[in-house]
């Protein structure tokens, strides 16, 4: 029967996994350290000084017993009980200054990590968006970052301070009595080995409890919510429903006796180390053979130092799994700096000047993969013309509009903007020559003023205004509890279709492109609302050149051209008039529907 799995052993597992697949250099790790090498010196010095201090406290100890107590030596005594109190405030003041220097580092490379993967990752097209999940990009950018600093602060520390305790540990406990050290030497490894591997043995059990509780919450959920109560009933499953439930539940009961068990085991065999390692220590220093004239001084202090060695010795067995969970999170982040960026600036960008707001689709294909979505697209928009696009579902509207803002780049041909290439263009270039108003409004959970000046940062209020205005959208806004000021709430809740809508466009106007994509911009509104958008809209649209794709036949008769787009090629292409005449699939759109068919 397979040993079932674990969330600690699938987790040690994905770490390897994501190593073999993207192996990580620890020089560019380091490089990444290197602007903070002062500082993780200091911090290595810290934890070196702080566990040599902390080995002088058992030397103190056995003065004490040796020579200050049976001798009544009252200085001597003053002054190693002074001594024990400096020891610990100077430990415990380097331990400070110690986590304070490392969480330094750590927040200051993860700063960087951070702000970096973010910048890298807003230079990514729109494909590498669509293709991955938002959660995993969020948990990359926060999660795994935010965890890296453990990496500084717990994992690399811990094995420094570890490793710094256990040498030192061995060194004075040799110092003290090499007899007894040799039987601490002997007796202690085993001993850990045990522990460690009935540690593993609960967690492993406890794991488990966890997983079958929560398959127990799952079925608890499904089978007595409301929804889940209807379909059992209306399938007659309650009896298999109740079958799997007391299987579960009886699992679990074996699950929770062997945890407590477990852990029972591990306090048991921990308090056996910890009695039977001194125990040894006892018996050869009572022994003549082993004693060799061993002070209780010497006993005292050796078996303190045996005491300090447990934890920092267990802490080192188990730094594989430590490294490796770090390594596989820098892993991560590495292999998202690595992308590489689809739709970037030129080299030697060409200029526009002045925008005139010529577009032109010259000859253009475009694919996704091996599916090619655009066949030889040749229009031109005159700068100042209007070039609606319309057709079914899957046509290949909104793929052909995206490519003028350079969303995508063509896999054959070339968008030109005035004559040039936009893949010619600084992307900032194009942005400001290009705007673009989609049906799906997306606000910032900010204020109104704070998302109007996502467009332009530099707007002054009397242009915000001006904005307002032209998009007829400033009574609304002054009617608000706090006018400009008013927070619009996630995904601007606050707000109707609409009004979403008009904000989008002032956002734009504030921008004052010369060419429009209007991408459906009211396909989701009722007719009155529709009107007031248009309108807004329509003073959008004045003196610039637009590309709309085409939803209500209101939008598509006063454009200057009327693209008919099927399977991704121009079937059809005049003016509202001229394609009525020709009887041809913009006829037959506009006899079906167009405000169903063109959606």
């Amino acid at each position: 029967m397979a040993r079932p799995t674990t969330p600690n052993a699938e987790k040690r597992a994905a770490d390897k996994a994501q190593l073999a697949e993207a192996p990580v250099s620890l020089r560019r790790i380091g490089r990444l350290f290197a602007p903070h090498r002062a500082r993780l010196l200091l911090v290595v010095a810290l934890i070196v000084a702080s566990s040599t201090i902390a080995l002088a406290q058992p030397f103190l100890v056995k003065h004490v017993i040796d020579v200050a107590i049976p001798q009544q030596d009252v200085g001597l005594l003053l002054t190693c009980v002074a001594l024990m109190v400096g020891i610990a405030v100077a430990t415990s003041a380097l331990g400070v200054v110690q986590s304070w220097q490392s969480t330094m580092i750590g927040q200051r490379v993860m700063h960087r990590l951070r702000s970096d993967l973010f910048g890298h990752l807003q230079r990514q097209s729109v494909g590498f968006f669509t293709r991955t999940r938002g959660g995993e990009i969020q948990s990359r950018v926060v999660n795994d970052i935010g965890s890296m600093q453990s990496v500084v602060t717990s994992t690399a520390t811990s094995i420094a301070s570890n490793l710094t305790t256990v040498v030192g540990t061995v060194i004075a406990m040799v110092a003290l009595s090499w007899q007894l050290a040799l039987i601490t030497l002997v007796v202690l490894p085993p001993a850990v080995l045990l522990t460690r591997k009935v540690a593993r043995l609960r967690y492993a059990v406890t794991a488990a409890r966890q997983a079958k509780l929560a398959d127990l919450h799952v079925q608890v959920e499904e089978g007595l919510s409301i929804s889940g109560v209807q379909l059992t009933k209306t399938l007659g499953a309650a009896p298999t429903l109740a079958r799997r439930f007391e299987q579960t539940s009886a699992d679990l009961v074996d699950l929770e006796v062997r945890s407590q068990l477990a852990g029972r085991w591990l306090m048991a065999t921990m308090n056996i180390v910890f009695a039977a390692v001194p125990a040894a220590l006892y018996l050869a220093a009572g022994l003549p053979a082993t004693s060799g004239g061993m002070t209780i001084g010497t006993l005292v202090a050796f078996v303190a130092l045996q005491s300090a060695l447990f934890r920092p010795l267990m802490g080192l067995l188990g730094v594989q799994a430590d490294v490796t969970a770090s390594l596989a999170l820098f892993s991560r982040i590495f292999e998202y700096q690595d992308l590489p960026v689809e739709i970037d600036d030129p080299a030697d960008p060409v200029r526009l000047g002045a925008v005139r707001g010529e577009v032109r689709f010259d000859h253009v294909d475009f694919g996704y993969g091996d599916a090619t979505v655009l066949h030889d697209i040749d229009l031109t928009v005159p700068a100042g013309g209007s070039l609606a696009l319309v057709g079914e579902t899957g046509s290949g509207k909104t793929t052909l509009a995206s490519l003028v803002a350079r969303l995508h780049d063509p896999t054959a041909g070339a968008v030109r903007v005035d004559g040039v290439d936009v893949r010619d263009l600084t992307l900032d270039d194009l942005a400001a020559a290009v705007g673009v108003v989609t049906q799906e409004t997306y606000l910032l959970h900010a204020t109104v003023k704070d998302n109007l000046l996502h467009a332009k940062p530099d707007a002054t209020d009397a242009e915000i205004e001006a904005a307002a205005r032209a998009a007829r959208i400033h009574d609304v806004i002054a009617a608000l509890p706090q006018g400009y000021d008013t927070m619009v709430g996630s995904r601007g809740h606050r707000f109707s279709g609409g009004e979403k809508q008009r904000l989008a466009i002032a956002r734009t106007l504030l921008r004052n492109p010369r060419i429009l994509v209007l991408d459906e911009a009211t396909s989701a509104l009722d007719n009155g609302t529709e009107r007031d958008v248009q309108a807004a809209l329509d003073e959008l649209a004045e003196g610039r050149t637009t590309i709309t794709i085409a939803h209500r036949l209101s939008t598509v008769r006063n454009a200057d051209q009327i693209a008919v787009l099927a399977h991704g090629r121009v079937v059809e292409l005049g003016t509202h008039e001229e394609l009525l005449l020709r009887g041809g699939r913009y006829a037959d759109l506009v006899r079906s529907g167009l405000e169903t068919v063109a959606a």
